[in-house]
């Protein structure tokens, strides 16, 4: 998991200095965030990665398990905050981490939901499978 931390960081942060337009916009002057948008699109890319839907438990074990990669995580409320500002930031950085894959290319994700199909009686009657 902290080679996967530190891949998403060091890319996210070298698209970022690329790239400063994708940044949200920030005054010069200020309290600057103690955690950063690279690092707020790694916890969050991460997040997603790891099937966590619950934000609350994402940060309790993040900070159980990727405290050493993270100086500061903030808690539920302000780390909610941030990715609904950095939420078009998210988006850019995702197709372009994407794009930058075979994935993108070469996979097609469909739907994969299992459907109930031949459990009416009448239904099994019809199919070849009834003999």
């Amino acid at each position: 998991m902290d080679s996967l931390a530190t891949a998403l960081y060091v890319e996210t942060d070298g698209l970022l200095k690329d790239s400063p337009h994708l940044a949200p916009w920030r005054p010069a002057t200020g309290i600057a965030p103690r955690l950063t948008d690279a690092e707020l699109v790694t916890l969050a890319m991460m997040q997603a990665m790891l099937g966590f839907t619950s934000e609350a438990k994402w940060l309790r074990h993040a900070r159980a398990h990727l405290r050493h990669l993270f100086p500061y995580l903030p808690k539920q409320p302000g780390y909610n905050k941030r990715l609904r500002k950095v939420a078009e930031l998210l988006r850019r950085i995702t197709r372009l981490l994407a794009t930058d894959t075979s994935v993108w290319s070469d996979v097609w994700i469909v739907d994969s939901t299992p459907v109930e199909c031949g459990r009416s009686r009448e239904t099994v009657k019809r199919s070849d499978l009834a003999g």
